[in-house]
């Protein structure tokens, strides 16, 4: 067994070092060359994605001047030209179109400017590009569903979108740019599509072999090349650029297991974001002279002891290079044991610890992904669980004083409520209902309530605008809340109040606010209100509501969401929004739709 010890091995084939040094200078060279290399590829590209920038950033302020030209009446008089009724204004306007024609030229990508038009109401003025034109096209330009943001944004920050044509027999997606004209007395606008053809056309032709990628703002993609059809890890790429802010950079990374260089450029004006990768691997495989030198001093020492030096290779390189790769394979998240590692030597002691512990690795992460999932379902279940008999608890108390109180139907009326918040519940707590219908929910409580509390206060809705109505909430989010501001607000002042819950939007998120005008809340109690989910001592904002729907919010939607809460105590404070004490509760989490399609920016 002696000849099968690395000792051995290692005393045997000493004469391997005179090729060992061979080697190492042959991999300084090619390291020191290859460094070379990548550094002035790292450079090529910088240069490319800014030139393609440019061309970009050229053509977006040519289109953007047109628009402005044809609205502001330097190009044209709209004021002469009528509602084209007559002949001479018919005239008048073919004219015009053949100078917008002229004017698209000039710029020099007439070929990707689908339509250029001035319009007013019903009509289309003047029209100039290769898409059909139709009687309709006014119509269909302002009947789109972005056409009002459009026209919302900033002249000279004009951020590209891109939107479904809406001109006849074009299915084409296309970039808009449109703005209402200035001093024509009736409404009237520009609007210039351009085809993303224009950018498509411009990465093929200065096409170097990376992968390009180029998207609005949001986001869309509007043009590619080198990129597979599964796009892996590049959605990831294009999210992560835009979501950091920054205008341009470079930096490495892994993308679909391969090690990238990344360049990419953001215009500031049109937010189109240009990102160019370059496989790191493609520039060993083409190094052919780098590969040349190394040979070469190879060789040169590989004349002193070539037979020596396969054998080295063969039994002693080979099991630790093999090793190596499978520690690089395990970092890289790869755990499967390997079979060549287990030789009867040291190096295949070695392997076998090796692949037992990547064995024992995966097991662990499973076992922990597992129990982790585990630990987030049971507490959110338990917090529910908290939350679900309370409120039973309370709305069977309700249905006790109709009975003791009134005597007659208004039982059916509160049986009825809590019948439609019973089915509902048994549907499932943690699912997200639209707020139109949680805001139902809320609606049947407050019904049960009033029965209850007679005149003792009011109930009122405000949204920012009635498409909010349609935005996605946990069930069960905001009946606590109401709960708080009627046994911990307005019944412990002994006055009737006013319970108001108000509805907006800001930075792609949603705020609901529940507002009472009853007792407040102690200021020395406000800044731990929501920092135990244990019930509180006492009867003032005791309810175990709060603090549990806002740890729910927390593990649905992430520590930066929950509830906020406000609050002041009658003559405390001068601010307050209310003559009295006020308390309000705001919850927030992400702004989301039923769809995709209709999503809020």
């Amino acid at each position: 067994m002696r000849n099968k010890t690395i000792q051995f091995k290692i005393m045997a084939y000493n004469i391997c070092v005179i090729c060992l040094i061979g080697a190492i200078f042959s991999i300084t060279s090619y390291v020191t060359a290859y460094q070379k290399v990548v550094l002035v590829a790292e450079n090529s590209v910088a240069y490319h994605v800014k030139s393609i920038s440019s061309y970009y950033r050229e053509a977006y302020e040519k289109m953007v001047n047109l628009v402005l030209n044809c609205g502001e009446r330097n190009m044209v008089e709209l004021k002469t030209l009528g509602r084209l009724e007559t002949v001479a204004e018919k005239k008048k306007g073919l004219e015009y179109s053949r100078l917008v024609n002229n004017f698209c030229a000039v710029t020099g990508y007439d070929g990707y400017i689908s339509k250029l038009c001035v319009f007013g109401e019903e009509d289309i003025y003047i029209s100039a590009g290769y898409a059909y034109s139709s009687v309709d096209d006014a119509r269909r330009i302002r009947r789109a569903p972005w056409f009002a943001r459009e026209l919302g944004k900033g002249r000279y920050a004009y951020k590209l979108d891109l939107v479904d044509s809406p001109f006849y027999r074009e299915e084409e997606q296309l970039l808009p740019v449109v703005m209402e004209n200035g001093g024509y007395g009736a409404r009237e606008w520009t609007a210039l599509f351009l085809s993303p053809k224009l950018y498509q056309d411009k990465l093929e032709q200065d096409s170097n072999g990376n992968s390009v990628i180029v998207s609005t703002h949001e986001g869309q993609w509007i043009a590619a090349v080198g990129i597979a059809a599964s796009g892996e890890g590049y959605k990831e790429l294009m999210a992560e650029l835009l979501e950091s802010g920054k205008g341009e950079g470079e930096f490495e990374r892994v993308i679909g297991q391969q090690k990238c260089f990344v360049s990419y450029s953001q215009d500031a004006r049109s937010g189109i974001l240009v990102a160019e990768i370059m496989d790191m691997g493609a520039l060993k495989s083409d190094s052919m002279l780098l590969l040349q030198t190394v040979a070469l001093i190879f060789l040169a020492c590989a004349g002193l002891g070539i037979t020596l030096t396969f054998l080295f290779g063969k039994v002693v390189r080979k099991p630790i290079a093999r090793l190596v790769k499978h520690v690089e394979h395990m970092a890289e998240g790869s755990l499967s044991p390997d079979a060549a590692l287990e030789s009867p030597d040291e190096i295949g002691t070695i392997g076998k610890a090796i692949n037992a512990m990547g064995g024992e690795i995966e097991r662990l992460m499973e076992r922990r992904l597992e129990d982790e999932k585990e630990k987030s379902r049971l507490e959110i279940q338990m917090l529910q669980a908290q939350i679900n008999p309370h409120f039973l608890y309370n709305t069977l108390d309700s249905i006790k004083w109709i009975a003791v109180i009134q005597k007659n139907s208004g039982i059916v009326k509160a049986v009825t409520s809590l019948s439609k918040l019973m089915k509902n519940m048994a549907k499932g707590v943690n699912q997200r209902i639209t707020l139109r219908e949680e805001l139902d929910l809320v609606n049947d409580y407050v019904t049960i309530e009033k029965l209850k509390y007679a005149e003792m206060f009011d109930f009122q809705v405000e949204a920012q605008r009635e498409e909010l109505y349609g935005a996605r909430i946990v069930k069960l989010t905001l009946q606590p809340l109401v709960e708080n501001a009627i046994f911990s607000g307005i019944e412990p002042s002994g006055k009737s109040g006013t319970i108001r819950i108000r509805i907006r939007e800001k930075d792609q998120c949603l705020y609901v606010s529940v507002e009472d005008d009853g007792i407040g809340i102690d200021p020395e109690t406000l800044p731990t209100l929501l920092d135990n989910t244990e019930k509180l001592k006492g009867d003032r904002m005791s309810s175990i509501g709060m603090p549990n729907v806002d740890r729910r919010l927390k593990l649905i939607y992430g520590e930066e969401f929950g509830l906020l809460v406000e609050s002041c105590q009658e003559g405390t404070g001068e601010d307050c929004e209310w003559r009295r004490g006020f308390t309000k509760v705001t919850v927030k989490i992400p702004l989301e739709f039923q769809s995709a399609e209709t999503f809020v920016f």
